[in-house]
């Protein structure tokens, strides 16, 4: 009859303080999270303990664990353990088939079967000696598992030389399958890997990368991180193709400055063009955080000069102070179509140089706030003349103050007073002839709120006054104008709800009426310069609004009433919209006769465009988001947008929008991640299978009026289980008859890093409901704030 023994003893000397004859097996230890994992160049997310893993003293006062089929111990001196035996001690576990345990050297000696576990790692082998306290020792050819990434290999050997500290020797990595004859998809292997936790560093000798077979990188020393905090030292390269730079190829050197700054410089090569540079500085401080960015091309060999562009982003506070900034310049107008990846901005021909700065005030009317605000323009232009830009205008400077003053009778007042100076930028080196000069306006409202939670009105008194001086005489003459214009409005609305039951299931239905009225008497504004003021876009948000305009220069005259209604579908026990459908339309009293161009003629028409939205997401997996602008007088629709969105599942999205402004475009637009091939032929990771899952990937953009295409995200993911392979190639178009074609190639290593050109960022953007295959790694995480924990 086979005995289990079990024998628990205290750190040196040697105690026994239980042998048991029989009794029930200890449970295997459950593995313990891992905050880093030895062989992983890439960064990991931190461990979810809610403690640390006890050290020191702390450790030292730990008992051992010791349990056997046969256990033969002398009290101080040693014990041996045969058939299946299980070693415990400070979070380090080892299972043998023999294992013999010096007291005084507190060394332990386990041969045939050994497996040994801490903090996540598992090492499997034929022999084990180790120190278990200071944990010091070697195992011979073992082979490891790190439980948090699902990856490992195999070495000759490894020397632990502390808890901290550990050096392997031959070793193999990877995260692929490693059962059977074939070798994986993909394998690291060095000659010797020097691993060291509490500085975060690991030194690989004589590392290779294999994928598929082939080798596709090589060094003769390797310096990665061994967590995620972020580590000096080579990244992945960036490749990439361009139909204007021809083939790309950057290897980035990411500097570790300090735990708030860091630096990224990237030196590229572009076939085409020359050598380039891009470096990054990123700082996050106690009250200001940033970076500058800077790419430098000293030699286009292609547009024969050199060429550059700078970013710098700020943002500070301090006290009571805000202030923050945002400077883009680039050398020529052919850089936003020459390298289209360097112009982060959503208007790439329009880049700012915009700085500005606030602070809370305390006055003796109540809170308020002063700013100051310089926003410049740099114009590029395009060779095509059908795209031409329009200039907007400049404020240099532009200074303000906002009060919200104390008022008696629960009357809310805003007063808001400002002044700037309007320039024009110029176009292609030249400046045109319209009006530039200073303004000073204020704005003041006061209004009353009344009502409980199923209605409300609100009456409303505002004053909007203006004066100018322009550089150049109006079209009267006259330098010098000024105006003041008030405005009467009373909003009003009322929420009925009901239960009710759709699909089975408890909704809650509501009405909710809604009523505008504004009145705004006639001024004529003709002869004053227009510096900001445009149309708004016709939808709810603007048609409840007694501005009809943007901006101070037009205040449009106003008779007139809003009306609409609203009722929603809401989950009764979640509270989640699932229907909602709307309608509004504007009734005149009065032609209105202010305008701004491009409309230029009064609007005589007494009922205004019918505006009918509505979105749904009652049908599973299906999202419907429509609004239409109805002209009754022409029985047209004047302008849509519709989106519908398809998810049933991860990582299955098929989208299509419909935009249409009549006469001025239509478009149409499909984006979709979607699986179009699943193999089952060999295991995923196999090297030379095809056990994976291919997705395709992209969006398309195409103008109905102009009949083209006016923008293509196309490509293809490989989800192989250990590694992914993306291929996408993106066309923007620059002009009508000008693209720009750029292809990204990456290879993405699970558990290692990624090489290549990186577009996820381009699908995140592109493609309404894209999920990512994988949790990002490979890249620096972002800088911790100091301030924090």
């Amino acid at each position: 009859m086979r005995r289990s023994c079990r024998l628990s003893l205290h750190a040196v000397p040697l105690a026994v303080l239980a042998l048991a004859a029989a009794g029930a097996r200890a449970q295997a230890p459950v593995p313990v999270p891992a905050p880093s994992a030895p062989l992983a160049p890439m960064a990991l997310k931190p461990s979810t303990q809610l403690t640390p893993t006890p050290r020191g003293d702390q450790v030292r006062q730990r008992p051992i664990l010791l349990q056997a089929d046969e256990l033969r111990a002398r009290p101080d001196l040693d014990a041996v353990a045969e058939g299946d035996v299980q070693f415990r001690r400070a979070g380090t576990f080892i299972r043998a088939d023999r294992l013999t345990y010096d007291s005084p050297e507190d060394l332990a000696v386990a041969r045939g079967q050994v497996r040994i576990e801490r903090e996540g790692s598992i090492y499997r082998g034929p022999e084990l000696q180790l120190k278990v306290q200071r944990f010091e020792g070697f195992f011979l050819q073992p082979e490891f598992e790190f439980l948090q990434l699902g990856s490992g290999g195999r070495a000759d050997r490894v020397d632990f030389i502390d808890s901290s500290r550990s050096r392997l020797t031959n070793a193999l990595y990877s995260s692929c399958p490693r059962d059977g004859s074939q070798d994986p998809d993909w394998l690291l292997t060095t000659s010797r890997i020097r691993l060291d936790m509490e500085a975060n560093e690991g030194l690989a000798e004589g590392a290779v990368l294999r994928f598929l077979g082939v080798p596709i990188l090589g060094a003769p020393v390797l310096s990665f991180p061994l967590s995620d905090d972020r580590k000096t030292g080579w990244l992945p390269p960036d490749i990439g193709l361009s139909s204007r730079s021809g083939f790309e190829f950057g290897v980035p050197y990411y500097w570790n400055i300090a735990p708030n700054r860091d630096a990224t410089f990237t030196p590229t090569l572009l076939t085409r063009r020359g050598l380039a540079g891009t470096a990054q500085f990123r700082y996050l401080e106690l009250h200001d955080s940033g970076q500058l960015q800077l790419h430098l091309l000293p030699r286009d060999r292609v547009a024969e000069r050199s060429r550059h562009a700078w970013t710098f982003e700020h943002d500070g506070n301090r006290a009571d102070w805000r202030y923050k900034a945002f400077l883009f310049r680039v050398s020529d107008d052919a850089y936003w179509e020459d390298f289209p990846k360097q112009i982060h901005s959503f208007t790439p021909r329009l880049l700012p140089l915009d700085v500005q700065g606030e602070r809370v005030l305390q006055t003796p009317f109540g809170p308020g706030l002063a700013y100051a605000r310089l926003l410049n323009w740099q114009v590029l232009t395009a060779k095509d003349p059908t795209a031409a830009i329009v200039a907007p205008y400049q404020r240099s400077p532009q200074l303000g103050l906002r009060l919200e003053p104390t008022l008696p009778g629960r009357l809310h007042g805003v007063l808001e007073t400002e002044l700037n100076r309007f320039t024009r930028p110029s176009v292609g080196g030249v400046k045109d002839d319209a009006l530039t000069g200073w303004r000073a306006h204020a704005l003041g409202q006061v209004s009353r709120r009344f009502g409980s939670a199923g209605w409300w009105l609100t009456p409303k008194l505002t004053l909007n006054a203006a004066s100018y001086a322009t550089d150049q005489p109006m079209s009267d003459g006259a330098r010098h104008a000024s105006r003041v214009i008030p405005t009467y409005s009373t909003e009003g609305g009322m929420v009925f709800e009901r239960p009710s039951r759709w699909f089975g299931q408890a909704m809650r239905q509501t009405l909710e009426p809604r009523l505008l009225y504004a009145n705004t008497p006639y001024r004529d504004q003709s002869r004053l310069p227009n510096f900001d003021s445009a149309d708004r876009d016709f939808n709810v948000v603007t048609l409840f609004d007694d501005k009809t305009f943007s901006g101070i220069d037009r205040v449009a005259d106003a008779h007139q009433l809003t009306a609409g209604v609203v009722t929603r579908l809401v989950h009764a026990a979640s509270g989640a919209e699932l229907l909602r459908l709307g309608l509004a339309q504007r009734l005149l009293f009065r032609d209105q006769r202010v305008t701004v161009p491009p409309a230029g003629q009064p609007l005589t028409s007494r009922v205004s465009n019918l505006l009918l939205d509505g979105a749904t997401s009652l049908l599973p997996g299906w999202t419907l988001d429509a609004a239409f602008e109805y002209n009754p007088d022409t029985r047209r629709t004047v302008r849509s947008n519709a989106t519908v969105l398809y998810q049933p599942g991860p990582f299955r999205t098929i989208s299509a929008n419909y935009l249409l402004t009549r006469g001025l475009s239509e478009q149409l637009g499909v984006g979709w991640q979607w699986p179009i091939y699943r193999g089952t032929a060999r295991p995923v990771g196999a090297s030379g299978g095809c056990g994976g899952t291919l997705y395709a990937v992209g969006r398309l953009n195409y103008s109905l009026q102009d009949s083209r295409m006016t923008g293509l995200i196309a490509g293809v993911e490989y989800d192989a289980g250990c590694w992914i392979g993306r291929l996408v190639a993106e066309r923007q178009s620059t002009a009508r008859n000008r693209a720009t074609t750029q292809l990204s190639l990456q290879l993405e290593l699970v558990g290692l890093s990624r090489l290549g050109s990186n577009a996820l960022q381009v699908l995140k953007d592109n493609i309404p409901g894209y999920r990512l295959l994988r949790d990002p790694h490979g890249v620096p995480p972002p800088i911790a704030d100091p301030s924090g924990p």
